[in-house]
């Protein structure tokens, strides 16, 4: 079954269990219109949450390497070889996210 049918197949199922329920005297705000409203509220929101948490993610990326930077210039020669191993993993970090 491909898409465009599964998907009319659904809407229908809406329409029905809405029309009965709207018999009933249950509600009357159950239908493909509100269903479609609700979902692109809700995708909205969603992406507004994942923008938020790229943004705060490159946030701490960036004060972490701050901190490593000033580890590696100002750190004592005993820190300095966890500076090294953790540039290591920035580096290969970095090289990922270029791809």
């Amino acid at each position: 079954m491909n898409t465009e049918k599964l998907t009319q197949a659904a809407l229908k199922g809406v329409d029905t269990v809405g029309h009965q329920l709207d018999r009933l005297g249950i509600t009357d705000k159950v239908n493909r219109h509100n269903i479609a409203a609700f979902l692109m509220a809700e995708q909205h929101h969603l992406e507004g949450e994942w923008e938020s948490l790229q943004t705060r993610l490159e946030r701490y990326r960036r004060q972490a390497g701050g901190l490593l930077d000033s580890l590696e210039r100002d750190g004592s020669p005993v820190l300095r070889p966890v500076a090294e191993r953790i540039n290591r993993f920035r580096r290969s970090d970095d090289k990922s996210q270029a791809e």
